[in-house]
This record gives C-alpha cells, sequence and structure tokens, in this order.
C-alpha cells in the first residue's frame, strides 16, 4: 500500500510497465543512450529531457512530428534537446483496511487500469510517431488495391491482398528487414487469404516467431492505428477519421527505430491525512517516446 509500502508500489508500477503486454512492434528497438534530465521536478510543469547528438537524428522529423508534438530545440551546435511524453493518471482510492499488508496480487489488481491505460495510449502514440508523415520516395505510402480480382468489403474499401504486400516490398526495397505491423481490418483482409498465407496468421501466437511473409516480419496491433487523408499525408495523433480517409498499416526497420522510457513517479496522500474518506489516493506519471531517427525506412499501407 502507498502508505507503508510506497517503493513496493511503484517498483511493481514500474516493473508492469515495461515488461508486461508489450507490443510486440516494439520489441528490440533500442533505448537511446542518453541521460534523463528531470526539470522542475515535483511541479505542474515537470519534465524530462533527453540531450542527443545531431548527427544521430534528422532535426525536421523532430520539428514535423504530430504524434506528441515533440518539444524540441536547438541546445548547442552539436546537440538537440528532446522532452519525453508525459502520461499522467487519474487518481484512484485505496481504501485503507484493504491495502494493510498488501501483497503484489492487491497491488496488480489495485493499478491494473492505471498501467493498462499508460501502456494503450504510449504504444498507440509510438506506432502514430514511426508512421511516415506523407508520401515520399524515402517514406512510400502504399494503398491496398483489392488485388487482380478487385477484393472489396461491404463498405467498398479495397482490401489488403498478397499482391499489396509485394507491392510495398518492392516500395521498400533497400530498406533492409522490415516489419511490417497490421491494423485489425489489413489483419481480417489477409486472413481471408487462405491460399497464400494458409495458417501462418491463424497460428499466431504470443511465444511464438513472428511469421515472414512477403519477406516482412509480420506484427499484429489491436490499438488505433494512423490515419491518412486521400492526400496520403498522415493526421495528427487522436484525429477524427472522416468517410475519406483510410487507416494505416505501418512499416519499418526496427534500427531506423529510437525510443526512451523515462522516469516513472507515485504521488500518494495516505488515509490518515485524508479523514474524508479514510483511504489511500494513489496516481501515476510515467514519460515515453518512439520516433523515427530520420525520414526513411518507414512506410505506410492505407
Amino acid at each position: 500500500m502507498p502508505a507503508n509500502f510506497p517503493e513496493a508500489w511503484l517498483n511493481r508500477v514500474i516493473q508492469n510497465l515495461n515488461n508486461a503486454d508489450q507490443a510486440s512492434f516494439l520489441e528490440g528497438i533500442s533505448e537511446i543512450n542518453a541521460e534523463i534530465h528531470t526539470i522542475n521536478p515535483g511541479t505542474a510543469t515537470e519534465k524530462n529531457k533527453i540531450y542527443v547528438p545531431t548527427t544521430e537524428f534528422e532535426v525536421d522529423v523532430l520539428i514535423n512530428n504530430n504524434s506528441y508534438p515533440i518539444a524540441f530545440q536547438e541546445y548547442s551546435d552539436d546537440s538537440v534537446e528532446i522532452s519525453l511524453d508525459k502520461y499522467q493518471t487519474k487518481v484512484i482510492t485505496l481504501p485503507d483496511d484493504k491495502t494493510l499488508g498488501a501483497s503484489y496480487d492487491i497491488i496488480d489488481t489495485a493499478t491494473k487500469s492505471i498501467t493498462r491505460g499508460i501502456k494503450v495510449d504510449k504504444y498507440q502514440r509510438a506506432i502514430h510517431s514511426i508512421a511516415p508523415l506523407s508520401h515520399t520516395v524515402k517514406t512510400p505510402v502504399i494503398e491496398a488495391t483489392g488485388g487482380s480480382n478487385n477484393l472489396t468489403d461491404p463498405s467498398g474499401r479495397k482490401r489488403l491482398t498478397y499482391e499489396d504486400l509485394v507491392a510495398a516490398r518492392e516500395a521498400t526495397e533497400g530498406f533492409g528487414e522490415c516489419r511490417l505491423v497490421l491494423c485489425p481490418t489489413h489483419w481480417n483482409d489477409l486472413l481471408l487469404d487462405r491460399k497464400n498465407f494458409g495458417n501462418q496468421l491463424i497460428d499466431y501466437a504470443k511465444g511464438k516467431p513472428q511469421p515472414m511473409i512477403a519477406g516482412f516480419e509480420i506484427h499484429k496491433y489491436d490499438g488505433k492505428m494512423p490515419i491518412y487523408k486521400s492526400d496520403k499525408t498522415k493526421k495528427p495523433y487522436g484525429a477524427i477519421k472522416e468517410a475519406t480517409d483510410k487507416i494505416a498499416s505501418v512499416i519499418f526497420v526496427k534500427e531506423a527505430i529510437a525510443k526512451k522510457t523515462g522516469i516513472t513517479k507515485q504521488y500518494f496522500v495516505k488515509a490518515e491525512n485524508n479523514p474524508p474518506r479514510q483511504s489511500n489516493d494513489l496516481a501515476y506519471r510515467h514519460y515515453y517516446i518512439a520516433t523515427p531517427y530520420r525520414a526513411e525506412k518507414i512506410a505506410a499501407i492505407i
């Protein structure tokens, strides 16, 4: 319980944020090798910042990012300052009698919604940030065509087919080994094509190697995926999908992506200092960012 064992609660939340239910598409991406600096600690304006060599990042990628947006500024001639995104939870109340002698089971039950909310938001922002801003030679945005049979769903949307994956592979020629993170709609499209995919997707399960299809390491993500307008430009994070917009699957080379996990902080009020509710009030703040190093080796299928 936070009143008696704050370190145990905080350490468990940190462990769950770092190790539990990771989005598979982020596995194997290295953390940025930079020290975290906490600015204005313990205040509403608190920030986690890192300083990295400008040789590692293409500055325009940071400036134009529409997922966070990244608080960015030149720090010196050879380094860039990046503020990590801040995730804050709502306050939860834990009755004092339920937290006495708390075990990890109780801690996990009490904080499950907190950690899940943080993870969902930060992973959705991560995949949005990784997706290209617009269609270029180095960041292609490929449209699903429905293949030679012009397959569509009941709404008229062109289905993703094996032929489209081959076209995407051709568009990303020279990228190296790529991951393809399928949105649920595209995943379901491919499930219908047993001829080309057999049981590769049906047998997809946690703990099994990611299937390789058309040269892509396939991942599935059930969270909100990036949305693109008809001109193949990505809408800002959290934007509403319009009738002419399309939801994307995302392609990237893992070595082309940077991520940094910042500090996780716990805030609580002891029950003894909270007479009206006689409960421990608990909230968390977590810092994280994921972004391409440069506007290259990333792509999308819409």
